[in-house]
C-alpha cells in the first residue's frame, strides 16, 4: 500500500459538472487538466496518448472504465489506471460548485495503491440438488440438466403428475441438516425414498428411511421452507429464490449453469491466532466473534477460535468486534482503509473544506443508492464524502476512531435492510464510540447507521444531520495492529478534546478497561498471569506480585474465569494517563522462607493462613506435621523420611553375609573350644 502522485484525467461529462480547474490543481499539488468534455468519444485520443506513455494515471470517471479498458487492451498498453467516481459523489449534487474540496479528496485518494486479498479455490463437478415440493422443482431441474448433473429432492409432495419420462433421478426428502459451501455439501434427509416406476395419477414414492447422507456441489432451494444455512444468501453455491418470482428464479439458474470448474474466493479475513484471546486451559474468554458471526463460519478449536475461508461471506463483523486483530478483514486490511481516509480528510482540509461527514458504504448497493441519488434526487451534500468499503458491516473501531482523529465531524455508516440482521457488531462499536466521545467532552450523534435502501429517504437523512464541530485533524500514521491503531487515534482525540479527562467509563463489552482484585482474597496465586493473552497481567520471577498494564487489557475476562478465588472483576473504561502504559502493582508480599533451609517460596500471607486453618485438625495434631507446611517443597520430603512415622518404613532388613563372616565366625568359635589356639 503505497501513495504516489499520478497523472489526473478529468472530464466535466459534457459540461454537466462545474469543474474548478485551478482550484483542484491547488488542492491536489499537482495539475489536473486541461479538462476534458467527451474523454470517452470526442477526447478519447488524450486518453489514448496517456496510457502509451506507460506511466500510472487516474481517470476520473468510473461509468465508462470498460471502455477505456478495451482500448488499452486494443492499443496493447499495460500502464496502471485507476477509475474514480467523481460525478455521481460530487460533481451531480446541487451543491455542486462547493464540491471542490470533496472532488480534490476523491483524487487523492485514489492515488492509494492497495494491494490485493488472498484467495482460496473452490471446485465443483455441477452435481446439483433441486430440494422443492411440485413440478416447479421438476422443471427448474430439466433446465439445469443440459449442463449440470441433477437430482430432484421433493418435500411432503402431494398431486404431483408422473413425468411421461423419467428423465431426472426424483426421490422424496426432507433435508433435516446441512453443512458445507460451492463444491462441498453434504446433507441429511429423512423420510428418504426413490419414486416408484409403476405411479399412474400421483407420483407416489417407495418406502421411506431417515439418517441418509449425501454430498452436492451446489443446491437450489425452491422447497419455501426456512433456509438451510444460516444468512443463506452468503453460502456460496447455494440458491434459494422466491418460487413465485419468475425473474428471480431464472436468474439462479443461469448463475449455476456457470458454477462448474474452480473459482477464486476472497479470503476476507486473515487470523492470527497467536492474538487469540478465546481460551486458555479450557477456560472461555473472549467470544465476541462467535457471537456476531452471522455465517457460523467461526468455531471454538480449543484455545483460539477457527475461521472457515470457504464458509465465511464476508461481512466483516469479526473484524468489527475482535479487540487484538486476530480476525483482521483483508479486502483490504486496516492499513490501507486508514491510509486513504488519512489522505482523503488532508486533502480535504488542505482545499479548505468545512465539517466533513464520511459516508461508508458498500461496493454494491451503497454506490448504487447514491448513483440514484445523484440522477434524481439533490445529489450528495457538498460535505459528505462516500467512502466505499467492502462490506459496511466491517466497519469497526479502528475506522471510526481513526476517522474522527483523521478529522471528520461525523460519520454516517449506510447499510442494506438486507443486512440488518448483521448489525449487532456495528451498533455496538457505534456505541462505544459514541461513549467515548462524550466522555471526553464532545458533542453527541457523531456516529449515524443509516439502514436505507431509498433514495429519497437517504437524502433527507444526510442533509438533515445535525451540523457539529470537526475535530482538529491529526496526521498519524496507522503503524503496526488494530491495537496500536487505536491508542493512537485515541490520544489524539484526547489531546484536542474539549473536556480531556483522565478516565471515561465505558460499557459492558468494550475492549479496554483496568481488572479489579479484591487484594484480601487474592493469595498471589498467579493462574490468571499464565491465563492472560495479551499480558496485561504480570508476574516477578524474583518475589511474589501481581501487576497490570491497562493499556495491553482487551477485556476478554480469562482472568476473571480462571481465578480460584474468584476476587477479579472488569471495569471497562478508556484510561488515557501514564499510569495505563506502565506497569501498576495490584498485589505484592514478601516471600515465606523455609524454616530448615531458609529457601524462599510461596508468600508469606498464604503459608501463614494455611498454617491457622489447619491448627488443631487431627491430621495436624503432631506439631511436626504442621511444621513441614513451613517447609520448601525439598525438605518437606526429608522431612517426612528423617521422624519415626516414616510411612514408607518396614521391619529392619537383616544384614548382608559374606564369606568373611563365616569364616570370623568359625574361627571365633574354634578359639573358644581351644583357648589355647592362636
Amino acid at each position: 500500500m503505497t501513495t504516489a502522485q499520478r497523472r489526473i484525467l478529468a472530464c466535466t461529462c459534457r459540461g454537466t459538472m462545474p469543474l474548478d480547474e485551478k482550484a483542484l490543481s491547488a488542492a491536489c499539488g499537482q495539475p489536473v487538466g486541461p479538462l476534458h468534455t467527451e474523454l470517452c468519444r470526442a477526447e478519447i485520443d488524450s486518453f489514448r496518448r496517456a496510457a502509451a506513455k506507460g506511466d500510472p494515471f487516474i481517470v476520473a470517471c468510473t461509468q465508462e472504465a470498460p471502455l477505456f479498458t478495451e482500448v488499452m487492451e486494443d492499443d496493447g498498453s499495460d500502464a496502471p489506471v485507476g477509475f474514480t467516481n467523481i460525478r455521481e459523489q460530487a460533481g451531480w449534487s446541487e451543491q455542486a460548485r462547493a464540491a471542490t474540496p470533496k472532488i480534490a479528496a476523491l483524487l487523492a485518494e485514489a492515488m492509494v495503491e492497495i494491494q490485493p486479498a488472498s484467495s482460496v479455490t473452490l471446485k465443483s463437478e455441477g452435481v446439483c440438488l433441486v430440494y422443492g415440493r411440485d413440478e416447479a422443482a421438476i422443471e427448474a431441474a430439466r433446465q439445469l440438466a443440459g449442463r449440470l448433473d441433477v437430482t430432484v429432492l421433493l418435500s411432503r409432495p402431494r398431486d404431483v403428475i408422473p413425468p411421461r419420462i423419467m428423465d431426472l433421478p426424483i426421490f422424496k426428502g426432507t433435508i433435516a441438516g446441512a453443512k458445507g459451501h460451492l463444491g462441498a455439501f453434504e446433507i441429511m434427509v429423512n423420510d428418504y425414498a426413490p419414486a416408484d416406476p409403476s405411479s399412474r395419477a400421483v407420483l407416489a414414492f417407495e418406502p421411506g428411511k431417515n439418517g441418509a447422507a449425501s454430498q452436492c456441489d451446489l443446491i437450489l432451494d425452491l422447497s419455501g421452507d426456512a433456509p438451510l444455512f444460516p444468512s443463506h444468501e452468503r453460502r456460496e453455491g447455494y440458491f434459494r429464490p422466491d418460487p413465485g418470482n419468475p425473474a428471480a428464479l431464472q436468474k439462479a439458474l443461469l448463475r449455476m449453469t456457470d458454477l462448474v470448474g474452480e473459482f477464486s474466493k476472497p479470503r476476507y479475513v486473515d487470523f492470527h491466532a497467536e492474538l487469540c484471546a478465546h481460551s486458555r486451559s479450557r477456560k472461555i474468554g473472549c467470544t465476541r466473534c462467535l457471537d456476531v458471526c452471522p455465517a457460523s463460519a467461526i468455531t471454538s478449536a480449543g484455545d483460539t477460535v477457527a475461521i472457515d475461508p470457504f464458509i465465511c461471506g464476508g461481512c466483516g463483523a469479526c473484524h468489527s468486534v475482535c479487540p487484538t486483530g486476530a480476525a483482521s478483514y483483508a479486502m483490504p486490511d486496516s492499513t490501507a482503509i486508514l491510509a486513504r481516509l488519512r489522505t482523503l480528510l488532508a486533502t480535504y482540509r488542505t482545499a479548505g473544506g468545512k465539517n466533513p461527514v464520511i459516508l461508508v458504504h458498500d461496493e454494491r448497493a451503497g454506490a448504487d443508492l447514491i448513483s440514484l441519488l445523484s440522477r434524481f434526487g439533490r445529489g450528495l451534500p457538498a460535505n459528505v464524502i462516500p467512502f466505499a468499503v467492502n462490506e459496511a458491516t466491517q466497519t469497526g473501531l479502528d475506522l471510526l476512531a481513526g476517522a474522527l482523529a483523521y478529522g471528520a465531524a461525523q460519520i454516517a455508516v449506510l447499510v442494506s435492510p438486507a443486512r440488518r440482521g448483521e448489525l449487532s457488531g456495528l451498533a455496538q462499536q457505534a456505541g462505544i464510540m459514541e461513549s467515548a466521545m462524550s466522555g471526553l467532552g464532545y458533542e453527541s450523534g457523531r456516529i449515524s447507521v443509516l439502514v436505507e435502501d431509498d433514495p429519497d429517504r437517504l437524502e433527507a437523512a444526510l442533509y438533515g444531520l445535525p451540523g457539529v464541530a470537526p475535530v482538529p485533524g491529526g496526521d498519524f500514521l496507522a503503524l503496526g495492529g488494530k491495537r496500536s491503531t487505536l491508542t493512537l487515534a485515541f490520544a489524539h482525540l484526547h489531546d484536542v478534546a474539549p473536556a480531556p479527562v483522565d478516565t471515561v467509563q465505558l460499557a459492558a463489552g468494550a475492549p479496554f478497561g483496568t481488572v479489579v482484585v479484591d487484594v484480601e482474597g487474592c493469595t498471589l496465586c498467579l493462574s490468571c498471569v499464565s491465563a492472560c493473552p495479551t499480558g496485561a497481567l504480570r508476574d516477578d520471577p524474583d518475589k511474589p506480585f501481581l501487576g497490570f498494564q491497562e493499556d495491553a487489557c482487551v477485556q476478554c475476562g480469562l482472568c476473571k474465569n480462571t481465578c480460584p478465588e474468584k476476587v477479579i472483576t472488569l471495569e471497562p473504561r478508556l484510561n488515557f494517563t501514564a499510569e495505563a502504559r506502565g506497569v501498576r502493582p495490584l498485589k505484592q508480599e514478601e516471600p515465606f522462607h523455609c524454616v530448615r533451609c531458609n529457601k524462599p517460596f510461596g508468600t508469606k500471607g498464604s503459608v501463614e493462613r494455611i498454617v491457622a486453618k489447619l491448627e488443631g485438625h487431627s491430621m495436624f495434631a503432631n506439631p511436626a506435621a504442621l511444621e513441614r507446611i513451613k517447609m520448601c517443597e525439598d525438605c518437606r520430603v526429608i522431612a517426612q523420611f528423617e521422624g519415626p512415622a516414616n510411612p514408607l518404613a518396614g521391619k529392619p532388613r537383616p544384614l548382608t553375609r559374606t564369606t568373611d563372616d563365616y569364616i570370623r565366625e568359625r574361627e571365633e568359635a574354634e578359639k573358644k573350644d581351644d583357648p589355647t589356639k592362636v
